[in-house]
């Protein structure tokens, strides 16, 4: 046997495969957690604390524009932390990416308001923002590389998906984090301070992170570039310049689904305010809806691996879309059911093509320069999805009416639908595994458990 392939067999059994994907999952829940805590309190806090010179609309308005700022930063982050990654390895870089991620989050926390300090008070806020966006943009791509590259065959949509369940797993915990800080807190009491303990506990969280991350092995496939001298200079402009047309297939087609989560975890909660519901209700209401999102992943990601993701995905895309189309209506009927219902609507339909975005970017670049072709690929999809609920409250704005915003849902599932053929019909091998359920893992490493 070639000393490569036995190289590459000690790398991936070093760390257990089923150990680095709870190690991607638990690491990915921690950094969307923090993240997450920034939109629920832009909702209900934000714009009181840190705008409080602006009107109730305005100042809604500013709070998920500095919400929508993190998501400017995420291309950045995603094209530094990507070459680092793609030059001395993912365990680093995610290392770096965690930590960056806690500070940032126990800084807001520990922020003074408008009140106390003036204008510094948001522009500190955005700058912390900006670099949540930035840790996030290095964090999603690597957590996915480091689940996917020690995957055994035949199952890499499944170890793929283990990362995408941190998002809805995040997102569980910073609504629970702030539902039972409201619960426990009188409302003087949460305007005043407790809304602060969700992100300084996200210190705390980080430290469970990192030593869990300090425990898994560097992944495999990069250790084999290592061996075989293949790391590039400039893996950024190598993935631009052989794989750009599959870029921008890519971006296009996992917008839909971060635009619509979006809009169902953060525009939601501040619409259903502004209507006179319930905020518990609300927050209540999303949390059990990204449990169903959460659980869901592993049926459709194993789905892929049995069926193929192209199927999957499509069927996936046509469901959002239509999930798109009846979320208002549905919610707009304000009854207890109805919006119960809306939520479950778009809890069911987000998780089927989300669950493959991971694999999917994974397997278009090889992995000399795979973690800065899906830093770039994740950073440009969650700039134009994390907008929507920016773009959502404007068009509320302006109109009064959520039919506006349910055209615009549904023309970005409908772009991001037609990308998706589009890539399989330009990128067929991408369906069963290009790169790393093929050439790019020897059989010895996939059946290493």
């Amino acid at each position: 046997m070639p000393e490569s392939v036995d190289l590459r067999t000690q790398a991936i059994s070093h760390t257990k495969p089923n150990r680095v994907a709870i190690a991607s999952l638990i690491g990915t829940t921690l950094e969307w957690y923090d993240f997450y805590l920034y939109g629920t309190a832009a909702v209900l806090v934000f714009n009181k604390q840190f705008f409080a010179s602006l009107s109730p609309a305005a100042g809604t308005l500013a709070a998920f524009a500095t919400f929508a700022v993190g998501f400017l930063a995420r291309p950045i982050g995603g094209i530094v932390f990507g070459h680092f990654g793609d030059r001395i390895g993912r365990k680093r870089i995610l290392i770096v990416s965690l930590l960056g991620m806690g500070m940032s989050s126990a800084l807001i926390g520990a922020l003074p308001t408008y009140a106390e300090i003036g204008i510094w008070a948001p522009a500190l806020l955005v700058a912390l923002r900006l670099l949540q966006g930035a840790a996030l943009g290095g964090e999603t791509s690597g957590a996915v590389l480091m689940s996917v590259e020690h995957a055994p065959g035949g199952r890499g949509n499944l170890f793929g998906g283990f990362p995408q369940m941190g998002v809805p797993a995040g997102l569980v915990l910073a609504n629970l984090a702030y539902y039972l800080t409201t619960w426990l807190s009188s409302p003087e009491a949460f305007a005043a301070w407790t809304w602060r303990v969700p992100f300084l506990m996200s210190g705390l969280l980080i430290v469970v992170g990192l030593v869990i991350r300090l425990r898994i092995s560097e992944s495999p496939s990069f250790s084999a570039a290592q061996e075989k001298s293949e790391i590039i200079q400039m893996p950024l402009l190598a993935a631009l310049k052989e794989h750009w047309a599959r870029i921008i297939a890519i971006v296009l087609m996992v917008t839909a689904a971060s635009s619509c989560s979006y809009v169902f975890t953060v525009f939601s909660l501040s619409y259903g305010k502004s209507r006179g519901l319930d905020g518990e209700l609300l927050l209540l209401g999303i949390t059990c809806g990204s449990l169903l999102w959460l659980t869901s992943i592993p049926f459709w990601s194993r789905a892929a691996d049995v069926h193929g993701r192209r199927k999957v995905f499509l069927f996936g895309s046509v469901m959002l879309l239509v999930g798109a189309v009846v979320y208002f209506p549905l919610f707009n009927m304000g009854t207890a059911v109805a919006i119960v219902g809306a939520f479950l609507v778009m809890a069911l339909t987000t998780p089927i093509s989300h669950a493959l975005q991971g694999s999917i970017m994974a397997d278009v670049f090889p992995a000399a320069m795979r973690y800065s072709g899906m830093g770039i690929i994740l950073g440009l999809g969650s700039l134009i999805g994390g907008t929507a609920p920016l773009i959502a409250s404007a068009l509320f704005a302006a109109n009064q009416s959520t039919f506006p915003i349910t055209v615009y849902l549904s023309v970005v599932c409908s772009v991001s639908l037609i990308s998706a053929v589009i890539l399989f019909q330009i990128a067929p091998k991408i369906d069963r595994g290009q790169y790393v359920n093929a050439s790019d893992l020897v059989p010895e490493a996939n059946t290493a458990s």
